[in-house]
């Protein structure tokens, strides 16, 4: 089984953890699982999984720390939050710190699988736009979508895979004026319950890692009361 079907499930729940398990190999993924947050957390970064799905309430370290700590040592694999949590603030948090997607308990199997495949395909290039592998100039700076880095001057800027997405997304409409509504829809998927202010987060981010002032951002520009627009 190739390296791309390897997912890790991080779940303490046995009567979600168990059937999940048998479905994602039924499905045809080699399946790694751990049952708490320090051990989800080394298995990701020693077997290189190509999808974690990570429940939020975990004993010892939770799902929160888990992303925290992943994000920050690097780790590119897309991650699907799974939550049974029901405020919004918990989903995009989850989001802000670099999860790709969230799946609210109960689910459907299915559902969850059409996701991943979803997520997986992004990530091989399966999808319309720019290769994975390109790198744009955008004013001053250089986008390198396979390193998950930006190239500015003598600084190496890292990006996470939702901010490469947004810029991936406005790179291939450059110039079009862009709701925050179809930035949500086109990016994060329609159907996230997300707000159009996670939009608004996201692009000031970018601005601060991309914009020579991004207090006055030429490249990702605020049209009032319409959008975004990107200019190179």
């Amino acid at each position: 089984m190739t390296p791309e079907r390897t997912v890790l499930l991080i779940e303490d729940e046995p009567s979600i953890r168990l059937p999940l398990v048998d479905d994602l190999r039924e499905a045809g993924y080699r399946v790694l699982v751990a049952p708490d947050g320090e051990r989800g957390l080394a298995l990701a970064l020693s077997e290189d999984p190509a999808l974690v799905l990570l429940d939020l309430m975990l004993p010892g370290r939770d799902g929160f720390s888990v992303l925290r700590a992943l994000r920050a040592d690097r780790c590119t694999a897309p991650v699907i939050v799974l939550t049974a949590r029901g405020e919004g603030f918990d989903r995009i948090q989850g989001l802000e710190l670099g999860a790709d997607d969230y799946v609210v308990k109960p689910f459907l199997a299915r559902e969850l699988l059409l996701r991943m495949e979803a997520l997986l395909a992004r990530v091989r290039g399966d999808v319309p736009g720019l290769a994975a592998g390109t790198s744009v100039r955008i004013g001053a700076a250089t986008v390198d979508f396979a390193g998950y880095r930006l190239e500015r001057g003598n600084e190496t800027i890292p990006l996470s895979r939702r901010e490469l997405e947004l810029l991936r997304y406005l790179l291939d409409r450059e110039g079009q004026v862009l709701s925050r509504e179809a930035l949500l829809d086109g990016v994060w998927g329609r159907g996230v319950d997300v707000t159009p202010r996670t939009v608004d987060q996201h692009m000031l981010k970018l601005r601060k890692k991309l914009e020579p002032d991004p207090d006055a951002p030429v490249h990702l520009r605020t049209v009032r009361g319409v959008g975004y627009t990107l200019v190179r």
